[in-house]
């Protein structure tokens, strides 16, 4: 991975980086079963499905749509619940039924679980 991390940067933002790249080292979205990419910023929530070997966004949604934007859920947990739902729902109609989920670093936890769990219940089989 060629991010690059500058001294600026904060603590934080270097240990999520670390934490990202160990985790993107063992996994790899294939055509059959693509890659659930999470980013998380303090206002909203992008998600997009990946295929890896390609290099094709095959799904995405995020808070900053015009359907979710509407609901004023922003990048809450409710907002999280939504989008997790939405891109079940898009990945399904495009066949997509399993997925490996990468967190990007993020603790498992709040927004990053209540994306996963609402994926989960929308049909989507990590």
């Amino acid at each position: 991975m060629a991010t690059k991390i500058r001294r600026t940067t904060s603590p934080k933002k270097v240990i999520r980086y670390k934490r990202k790249r160990r985790i993107r080292a063992g996994l790899e979205g294939t055509a059959e079963r693509p890659r659930l990419s999470v980013f998380r910023s303090n206002a909203h929530l992008y998600v997009q499905i990946v295929d890896d070997n390609k290099g094709h966004t095959l799904v995405a949604a995020s808070t900053v749509e015009e359907e979710v934007k509407g609901k004023d859920v922003g990048g809450s947990v409710e907002g999280a619940k939504l989008i997790g739902g939405l891109v079940a729902k898009r990945a399904l109609a495009k066949n997509i039924s399993q997925v490996v989920f990468d967190r990007s670093g993020y603790l498992y936890h709040g927004r990053i679980k209540a994306l996963a769990d609402a994926a989960r219940e929308s049909g989507l089989k990590f």
